[in-house]
């Protein structure tokens, strides 16, 4: 009875002996397991296996059998071969990146801006800043660790006293204070001074997931907003500001000091209420609904903008999904090219990258999708973010692994750390994946894009628990 074997995704076919020395019986497929072969085959609609090869007293049997078992391994190992050749092509044909290591410890924010007003894109990241080229860290704060974090969720990058430098802004997971770090300036930087800190407002929101610098209003001054896990804190936009205040300083010394009150301009963030329907695991700002303005998306539905000033009232909740505990950034585009904007999403403490095919209204008057996997060989792409990095005009779409989020108690937490890219291909609507790294880097809370060594390519700049890292896009 004619037959196969499977070995794993090579077939070969043979023909069976007709009697002993061979018995057969259903079983698996066939397995190379410390130099002993287990052949499943397959004949009409059940499947036999080569289970035990008894040598007949028969010299010809002896030798058949010995030549059948020398032709199975040389087919193995050159289906091998060529399994891992066709790997390795297909890899070759991603874009390649040169990695360096910045620091180790548990931050797992960063930014990029012109800090020392060089011209030079530097990096920063916790505690440090990193001075470009070489990127040899420079002290830029204190942070303390806890519970297996730091006391920061993010790094923003923005000139908050307006003096032309390039300021610092972070918040935190519980506490609810936002901290300003005023940039010291070129001859303290030099030193490798600390930056001066500051209160820039206590929200008295606790349990923030990640914060976000957006501009809401089309000023081209970004705001200040934070993502919760708790669904009963607000949606809440800070709006930076400069307010007059009477400032008291100490001018002179020992018999000559004296106290002196001057009127100085400092800054200030304007709380403005946009969603009162509560929070959620996962935020993401774009025309969801396509009507022009752009709205608010949480893991549980989305704030639809109103007309003319946003900050003006609280904006309309829709509670169009079930709670998704999505990733931060959740985006919003249009994939497909049909004029509706679409939803790419990850789940940021489990497997599923997806993306949404926006379809319009619903029956009931909800926004309507159909969801289409990206990936799901990977947990918590808890960050996702697009950039050109093959220079075609296209963004890719970057993701990967959150290092020991939830210090690796969620699905998947204890596997490798990884980080890939996706193309997108509008004929077959479907995402490719290439690889950046597997098994060294993953994701913190923020992935941030630009050319770093002035290559003309764009590079990637990340935070984790496995370290703060640079990678340089070398091309294809």
């Amino acid at each position: 009875m004619p037959g196969g074997f499977n070995l794993g995704r090579f077939n070969h076919q043979f023909s069976p002996p007709r009697s002993p020395p061979y018995e057969y019986q259903p079983s698996m497929k066939l397995k190379y397991i410390f130099g002993r072969f287990k052949a499943g085959t397959t004949s009409g609609d059940h499947e036999v296996t080569l289970v035990s090869a008894r040598p007949s007293s028969d010299l010809f049997q002896r030798k058949r059998d010995t030549k059948m078992k020398a032709a199975i391994l040389v087919f193995f190992v050159a289906s091998c071969l060529a399994f891992f050749t066709s790997q390795s092509n297909a890899q070759e044909a991603g874009i390649r990146f040169v990695s360096k290591l910045l620091t180790v410890d548990a931050n797992e924010g960063i930014d990029i801006a012109d800090i020392n007003g060089d011209g030079k894109l530097d990096i920063v990241a916790g505690r440090n800043w990193y001075q470009a080229p070489e990127f040899a860290p420079r002290p830029l704060r204190l942070i303390a660790d806890w519970n297996g974090y730091v006391e920061s969720n993010g790094d923003f990058c923005v000139d908050v006293d307006q003096d032309g430098l390039i300021d610092v802004v972070a918040g935190s997971f519980l506490p609810t204070e936002v901290k300003w770090y005023r940039n010291p300036g070129t001859e303290a930087l030099s030193l490798g001074q600390l930056w001066p800190e500051a209160t820039l407002v206590d929200t008295k929101l606790s349990q923030n997931e990640a914060s976000f610098l957006h501009d809401f209003d089309g000023d081209g001054q970004p705001e200040w907003i934070s993502n919760s896990w708790k669904q009963e804190n607000p949606v809440v936009v800070w709006k930076f500001d400069m307010v007059e205040t009477e400032v008291t300083s100490t001018r002179g010394k020992g018999k000559n000091a004296k106290e002196v009150t001057l009127k100085q301009k400092v800054p200030t963030v304007i709380k403005h209420v946009v969603g009162v329907n509560g929070n959620s695991h996962g935020m993401g700002f774009g025309d969801i609904n396509n009507d022009g303005r752009e709205d608010i998306l949480i893991a549980t539905g989305w704030y639809e903008r109103p007309e003319n000033d946003p900050f003006a009232k609280p904006w309309k909740f829709h509670p169009d999904w079930e709670y998704l505990h999505a990733s931060c950034p959740m985006l919003v585009r249009d994939l497909d090219g049909d004029g509706k904007n679409d939803l790419i999403w990850g789940k940021g403490h489990d497997y599923g990258l997806y993306w949404w095919k926006s379809e319009g209204l619903a029956e009931d008057g909800k926004l309507k999708f159909e969801q289409h996997l990206i990936d799901d060989q990977y947990s918590q792409p808890h960050t996702i973010h697009f950039a050109d990095l093959d220079g075609d005009g296209s963004d890719e779409l970057i993701s990967g692994k959150r290092v020991r989020a939830h210090n690796g108690n969620d699905p998947g937490g204890q596997e490798m750390a990884c980080m890939y890219y996706y193309q997108w291909n509008s004929e077959m609507r479907t995402f490719k994946r290439f690889v950046i790294d597997e098994g060294h880097i993953g994701t913190g809370l923020q992935i941030r894009t630009a050319d770093l060594n002035e290559d003309g390519k764009v590079d990637i700049a990340v935070a984790g628990k496995d370290g703060t890292w640079l990678l340089f896009n070398q091309g294809k």
